[in-house]
């Protein structure tokens, strides 16, 4: 069984792109690569800030909804309580 991912990506003109996947490394080789309408050269290259492992794809689908509706503000600080410490 796949897994499935909520992932928030910080691109490099500094915007959050939110959305769930069961193949992140490819989601975000597309993302970079620059393919579809939605990806354009500002929002390359990307940054993996977060994300969260989930059993199936509905819950994954679920949490992309919350955090969508989150400001920026609460995304940096969704960011900032699950990045490790050293």
């Amino acid at each position: 069984m796949k897994k499935n991912y909520t992932y928030i990506l910080r691109c490099a003109d500094g915007t959050f792109y939110t959305g769930w996947t069961n193949d992140l490394a490819h989601r975000i080789q597309t993302h970079n690569a620059g393919c579809g309408g939605k990806y354009t050269r500002s929002r390359r290259p990307v940054e993996l800030v977060y994300f969260e492992e989930h059993a199936t794809r509905g819950d994954a689908m679920r949490r992309e909804c919350e955090i969508k509706k989150l400001n920026r503000s609460e995304k940096e600080k969704l960011i900032d309580e699950k990045r490790i410490r050293a």
